[in-house]
């Protein structure tokens, strides 16, 4: 089975916090996807609050942040959660971490990046980490929005996904 557009596919980024890398991840692709996605976002330990400096960068680049909030993956397991068509992993201890069982079985691919908020240092350095971690979705995401979905059975998906994860951004 290939996966046909026009459909829209559901994608979930996971990171333990839920406040930069997974937040940024559910924008860009928001946007890249010209409505063939919608992305969400959320962590196995949500700190509560979006870090301040992903949302500066994401007002910075016209984005609207007014409906990002720092949320449990538990709202993406239940009944009335969507079901998922992809779900990455973009911190390297969310990758290691138990998963919920996830509605539509998706397919899954680590695409861990540094983690922007851990960086500590002058204004200009954390705004250069934020920008970097931007950067290094933005290319994977480009490339995942880019694939030939229609063409792909199952199992080559899930094989240019983990290259995608893979690759040096």
């Amino acid at each position: 089975m290939t996966y046909a557009m026009p459909r829209t596919f559901h994608a979930l980024f996971l990171c333990t916090g839920n406040s930069a890398r997974s937040i940024l991840a559910e924008a860009i692709l928001n946007r890249q996807g010209h409505g063939a996605f919608r992305a969400y976002s959320a962590g196995s330990f949500p700190k509560g609050t979006v870090h301040p400096q992903a949302l500066a960068l994401l007002n910075s680049l016209q984005f609207d942040t007014s409906g990002f909030r720092s949320k449990s993956w538990n709202e993406f397991s239940g009944r009335d959660a969507p079901v998922l068509d992809f779900v990455f992993t973009v911190c390297d201890n969310a990758a290691n971490e138990v998963c919920p069982v996830w509605p539509g079985q998706p397919m899954t691919a680590h695409w861990g990046v540094p983690d922007p908020a851990a960086v500590v240092g002058s204004p200009a350095e954390v705004g250069a980490a934020f920008a970097d971690t931007y950067r290094m979705l933005h290319n994977r995401i480009a490339v995942f929005t880019s694939l030939p979905f229609d063409k792909l059975n199952r199992l080559s998906l899930t094989a240019k996904l983990r290259d995608i994860g893979a690759m040096r951004t």
